[in-house]
């Protein structure tokens, strides 16, 4: 156990079903997922998104962070969407807590001016299916014979 404090903040990225918890603490600019290293995130035509928050903010500031991420439940593509959105969130919070809120609103900016959905999720959810018909919206056909 060593006598400096830890450095530590949890996050969490939510896509429809999928949520991705990152803890985000100082190290030598680790990034894994469930385990695994970035690297070999699937499937491969999404592996871009993942890496999009570390291409737009560079490699230089997460040099100084590991970030582990456990992702559950949804699908391929929103668990994607969760990952990506809990690598930006801890490093934003990491910022704000252990460096200075100048360099965690540029980096807020940053990712904000990019893509929205990096930094605020996505409020929208799957619609609960009704009676009276197949689905939530759609409806049996009405006969009169």
């Amino acid at each position: 156990m060593g006598d400096a404090k830890a450095e530590v903040v949890q996050v969490f990225g939510r896509k429809k079903k999928a949520t991705a918890v990152a803890i985000c603490r100082t190290g030598q600019g680790v990034l894994r997922v469930n385990g695994h290293h970035i690297d070999t995130v699937q499937p491969e035509l999404l592996r871009a998104k993942v890496f999009e928050p570390v291409l737009l903010l560079g490699a230089d500031r997460y040099s100084k962070v590991d970030i582990r991420i456990r992702v559950r439940g949804g699908g391929f593509t929103s668990q994607i969407y969760a990952i990506r959105q809990a690598i930006a969130k801890s490093l934003i919070a990491y910022y704000q807590k252990y460096i200075d809120e100048a360099s965690k609103k540029e980096i807020r900016d940053i990712l904000v001016a990019y893509d929205k959905s990096i930094v605020i999720s996505d409020p929208r959810r799957c619609e609960a299916k009704k009676f009276g018909g197949r689905s939530a919206r759609a409806r049996f056909q009405k006969s009169y014979r």
